[in-house]
């Protein structure tokens, strides 16, 4: 692990992009810290480690509390994401009405298990706990967009729209 660490540290990194966004702050602190990985996803659509590694040595922030933000929170990606994010909701009121066949169907059409990206990189498939809509049952997102009352026919037509 630890030679895997020094590795991604001699990794090529864009500096000058990090350097931009951190001068955009007159003064960081670790309240920063979300936002500023916000932003890096957003600039390179997943966190980079070599990235980390650099806004460490930049910010003086340890890598360590860069990395426990980074994988608490569910919003940050630490490996190469799909251009659309769809969440399969496991959760019991859309297990009850037909969930696990929403989630077979879309790695059946995707040929992705869940928490694995297609590799054109246009899709990453999650499942997750509840998204909170079980009156939707079952239920799944992509991106920002929510379908409900969902079948196996409807899944191809859903994901062809996002192509």
């Amino acid at each position: 692990m630890a030679q895997d660490m020094e590795t991604v540290k001699e990794l090529n990194v864009d500096k000058e992009s990090l350097k931009r966004l951190l001068g955009s702050y007159q003064r960081i602190t670790t309240g920063d810290l979300i936002p500023l990985l916000q932003q890096i996803q957003q600039v390179y659509g997943y966190l980079p480690p070599p990235i980390l590694f650099e806004l460490s040595k930049q910010t003086r922030i340890p890598i360590s509390r860069i990395y426990g933000v980074a994988t608490f929170y569910e919003q940050f990606y630490l490996r190469p994401h799909g251009r659309h994010t769809i969440k399969c909701c496991r959760g019991t009121a859309c297990h009850v009405n037909g969930g696990p066949e929403i989630s077979r169907t879309i790695q059946q059409l995707l040929r992705v298990k869940p928490g694995g990206t297609t590799e054109d990189m246009a899709y990453t498939f999650e499942t997750v706990a509840c998204l909170g809509t079980c009156f939707l049952a079952p239920v799944m997102m992509v991106d920002q967009d929510y379908y409900g009352h969902l079948n196996p026919d409807k899944i191809s037509q859903i994901l062809k729209s996002y192509r």
